[in-house]
């Protein structure tokens, strides 16, 4: 047994004459756990967060109809916007003030004031934190999308996952330490869950994608019916050798030991990924707390629900998608009313079912949940009902993970298009985000090319305020 345990761990991947499935075996050994590139690692300092669950919004919800009362817009309405407005914004947009079509109500102990087009969200106010003074770079969703995930507008970068993942490992050896579950296909597509120049490994696995309904949704691969078990392992062994082959040519190519690792996940997680998987394991009230049989809820419901499962099952970062195959449908450049309303409907239940769950369940004390889009959207109409993007000023909000409930931090000006107190920065989110995590975004670095680079670049600070 000693002697086992001390052949290191390409040493048995080139004698392994069936290496896929006896590595699997062989994973259980401290030797195997010790050189698994997944493995838990220690965080910088005590972390009140173990994992992410993102709550993404493609298209950029507008903040002045959701998350930032505004009385003054509602006053000044059908005013002349008295200030300069930004450079670049899209044909139609004329310098018109137009309120929100919806109320918004004050909720919980705090007093949070939250549209009526959140209810359900609405009634967990005393756990949300609001950044309401958000901003970014970018007019354009490919440029914002791009920033909110990866850091970058234009440059192809590691995702907040791949590097969440790069610094902590993941919990479950048998499942990814990033799943993305039906991740957008446009503004970036792959490259927002891609792991770029970190080793392969810590790229996002992606469940389905936009368009594809989630009761539907799987991990490409995961299950094969026209082959057995035994006679994919023997194919899975047999390219492994092929692999082998090829590292040893190229003498350690990060790019051919990912695949390697790669598919050793892959068939661990032949056995754990489809218990995750499997809805018909919850009951009866938990599928109606997040809406899976209701017409409009059901989809964005069963994502929420897989968030949940992934989170509990040991899944580091989940990125939830609310998207579609056409692209961004929080873009409402027209038809404000009925786009907003729609797309609320659809994930209000779902969001509020998820906090609940979290809650009940103990987790979301150690979980923290983001949700928000790529920027927000103006106070001045687009056409006679629509509002363009905004980077300049907007909202996104945190809950659980070591945040304060109950709170708002920062403020948009007087109409809600430039933040000006409390200025919270993507590179000052994802620095707290890290932090919250017990990272360090100045020292979870990665040397490539001759640099060292991190998430936030050369930028990023810790908003300290928000945290409880």
């Amino acid at each position: 047994m000693s002697e086992t345990m001390t052949i290191s761990r390409r040493e048995l991947l080139r004698q392994t004459a069936c290496g896929f499935g006896y590595l699997a075996l062989a994973g259980l050994c401290a030797e195997e756990a010790a050189a698994n590139p997944l493995r838990p690692r220690p965080p910088h300092r005590t972390a009140t967060a173990k994992r992410v669950i993102f709550l993404f919004m493609h298209g950029g919800p507008s903040h002045v109809d959701t998350f930032d009362y505004k009385p003054r817009l509602i006053e000044r309405d059908g005013k002349t916007y008295p200030y300069e407005t930004p450079p670049n914004l899209s044909k139609g947009t004329q310098p018109i003030l137009m309120k929100s079509p919806w109320k918004f109500r004050q909720y919980g102990e705090s007093g949070l004031w939250i549209s009526d087009l959140f209810p359900h969200v609405g009634r967990h106010a005393d756990d949300l934190c609001l950044l309401r003074g958000m901003h970014t770079n970018g007019q354009s969703h490919g440029q914002a999308v791009m920033k909110l995930h990866t850091g970058s507008e234009s440059l192809v970068r590691p995702s907040l996952g791949s590097w969440v993942v790069y610094g902590l490992g993941s919990e479950n050896n048998n499942l990814p330490g990033f799943v993305t579950i039906c991740p957008p296909t446009a503004h970036g597509g792959v490259r927002n869950y891609g792991s770029a120049f970190l080793p392969a490994f810590y790229q996002g696995t992606a469940l389905g994608s936009a368009g594809i309904p989630a009761s539907k949704a799987t991990i490409r691969y995961l299950d094969s019916q026209q082959r057995s078990p035994e006679r994919q392992k023997r194919l899975l062994g047999y390219l492994q050798e092929l692999n082998r082959g090829h590292l040893e040519r190229a003498q350690n190519d990060a790019g051919i030991e990912g695949v390697i690792e790669s598919y050793e996940l892959a068939f661990r997680m032949q056995s754990a990924a489809p218990q995750v998987l499997d809805l018909s394991r919850e009951t009866k009230e938990t599928l109606e707390l997040y809406g899976i049989h209701e017409k409009a809820t059901e989809n964005f419901g069963r994502q929420c629900l897989l968030a949940r499962r992934f989170a509990e099952a040991g899944v580091r970062f989940i990125e939830v998608a609310y998207s579609n195959a056409g692209g961004a449908p929080w873009d409402q450049h027209g038809n404000l009313r009925k786009g907003h309303e729609q797309h609320a409907r659809a994930v209000d239940k779902p969001i509020a079912g998820l906090l609940a769950d979290l809650k009940a369940r103990g987790l979301l004390d150690d979980t923290l949940v983001i949700w928000g889009g790529e920027f927000g959207r103006t106070p001045i109409t687009q056409g006679k009902n629509g509002r363009d993007h905004n980077p300049q000023g907007y909202t996104m909000w945190l809950a659980g993970g070591g945040v304060k409930g109950g709170f708002s931090y920062g403020a948009t000006d007087e109409f809600g298009y430039y933040a000006e107190d409390g200025k919270v920065h993507i590179h000052d989110l994802h620095a707290t985000i890290l932090y919250l995590l017990g990272l360090d975004h100045e020292r979870l670095t990665y040397r490539y090319a001759g640099r060292d680079f991190r998430l936030t670049d050369i930028y990023g600070r810790i908003v300290h305020d928000i945290i409880a």
